[in-house]
């Protein structure tokens, strides 16, 4: 594939390479995206309320029944495993090429790949706290619960995932703005690029290359020097050969 050498060329000749992954990333380890035409967002619920309400602020403090109903059944990320994109992004991080992950996925498959440089600006499945202490929580907790999580003192056991009408981590969102203004090349796979603020993260880059990599067009491809439509397991696997 002429893209794939093309691809390959750019990674060869930079060295502080930042990858920014949306939900395309994990979809070919089984777990659904969001805004594609059988992700969560299109499909039926129960509840008779938007994903975009279920997975808010308002719903975990006024509606707390359905909001863990509705997040242990959805947002579980426990049994899936890294697929050949983390898996190379790893690689790349151990050859010291890929300096930064910037991911809007809460899965934490590229810690489970064994990446170490991530910045998830909408926060982990992985942490959990409680409302009340503070007390932190794993996540097996938390999705093993037959009820209401709560913590020893009583209080509610909160995901540290960025809910709607929540401010993205302002240390990871930081850290994302640091390494993307500094790399030379930019990857950009599996996001639709019409989330914000982490959409115009992408405003940021200043480098030399940028790569879209997603099945159907961005806002940003014209902005790219190379764009790729192309399912993720295909290119990495390609890249990986």
């Amino acid at each position: 594939m002429k893209d794939i050498d093309r691809l390959k060329e750019m990674i060869e000749e930079s060295n502080n390479i930042v990858f920014f992954g949306g939900a395309g990333v994990s979809t070919d380890s089984g777990i659904p995206d969001f805004r594609s035409s059988d992700g969560l967002y299109n499909e039926k619920n129960k509840y008779n309320f938007p994903p975009e309400y279920l997975l808010s602020n308002d719903c975990f403090y006024n509606n707390i029944d359905i909001f863990y109903e509705y997040y242990k059944n959805k947002m579980n990320c426990l049994k899936y495993e890294p697929n050949i994109t983390h898996k190379y992004l790893k690689k790349l991080e151990d050859e010291g090429k890929l300096k930064m992950i910037v991911t809007q996925n809460i899965d934490g498959l590229h810690s489970k790949a064994g990446s170490k440089n991530i910045c998830e600006i909408h926060g982990t499945v992985y942490k959990n706290h409680c409302t009340k202490c503070h007390k932190e929580y794993d996540a097996e907790f938390v999705f093993n619960n037959k009820d209401i999580p709560k913590c020893e003192c009583g209080g509610i056991i909160k995901p540290d995932v960025v809910l709607y009408g929540e401010m993205l981590p302002e240390e990871a969102y930081s850290k994302a703005i640091e390494s993307i203004a500094k790399a030379d090349m930019l990857i950009v796979a599996g996001t639709s690029l019409s989330v914000y603020p982490a959409a115009g993260l992408v405003n940021l880059f200043r480098g030399k290359y940028l790569v879209i990599i997603n099945k159907d067009k961005t806002g940003y491809d014209s902005r790219a020097n190379l764009i790729i439509n192309e399912r993720l397991s295909k290119v990495f696997e390609e890249l990986s050969n």
